[in-house]
């Protein structure tokens, strides 16, 4: 058996390869290269739409800054005075409560490119689930609120993801329910955040299938959902190698 590891992330033309022998990765990369025609940028630094900054001790600061500012552009918002939240606390977005927007498209558009936001920002997971589930017939104080997320953006689009590289293996699980949150079919919200070590891996925030009659029950189902991303992680984990203490 190999003393090293090695491994390859593939999506269509992009690759990522790493692993804990650095001449083995060289080595790896030169065959490839005498079978397709690559180009080495040596260290990672840029990998669809997300920027890897590097620290001197290793840890990896993710962000998507260009990313953001192209939609702030697209928007029109790229000098939009910033707000410090996302969200206002008190805010129950609902249907029909003001006209419909005039061009339903732009809020798709938005929308659709804040989930992607959400690979480097968790801290928007909440608020980007919200005006997501208007998708089907956004109305003007759901663009409204959409616009608060573009401002928070302008003010924040440097901010990123931590990876430290020095962690340990321990998994670490937070988790809540909002009971009955929801103004339209009183259905509850599932909010979680899984840690390995002091790293974020995974985080979620989303409408519950089906309405809870208590908060109790609310936050039993969060917990079978929580559940089920600890056990394809600690599967994915198993299969990288990687010891669990």
């Amino acid at each position: 058996m190999p003393s090293y590891t090695i491994y390859v992330l593939i999506y269509i033309d992009d690759i990522i390869i790493t692993g804990s022998s650095k001449h083995e990765v060289t080595t790896l990369i030169s065959q490839l290269s005498e079978c397709f025609a690559l180009k080495d940028l040596d260290p990672i630094h840029y990998f669809l739409g997300i920027e890897v900054t590097h620290s001197q001790n290793g840890d990896l600061l993710l962000s998507q800054s260009k990313y953001i500012t192209d939609l702030l552009r697209r928007t029109n918002m790229l000098f939009a005075n910033p707000l410090p939240t996302p969200m206002q606390s008190t805010l129950r977005l609902q249907q029909d409560a003001s006209p419909a927007m005039t061009d339903p498209t732009l809020y798709h558009s938005v929308v659709g490119t804040l989930q992607y936001i959400l690979i480097t920002r968790p801290e928007l997971a909440f608020v980007v689930n919200k005006v997501r589930q208007f998708m089907h017939d956004p109305q003007d104080h759901h663009w409204k609120a959409v616009k608060r997320i573009l401002r928070y953006l302008a003010g924040t689009s440097s901010h990123g993801l931590l990876i430290k590289h020095n962690s340990s293996s321990t998994i670490l699980v937070f988790i809540d329910a909002d009971w009955g949150s929801d103004m339209d079919d009183r259905k509850s919200t599932t909010g979680y955040c899984v840690y390995l070590g002091s790293n974020l891996v995974a985080w979620s925030s989303h409408k519950q299938r089906l309405v809870s009659r208590s908060s109790t029950e609310a936050e039993y189902r969060s917990i079978v959902v929580v559940l089920t991303e600890v056990l394809w992680l600690q599967s994915l984990l198993h299969e990288l190698h990687i010891t669990l203490y």
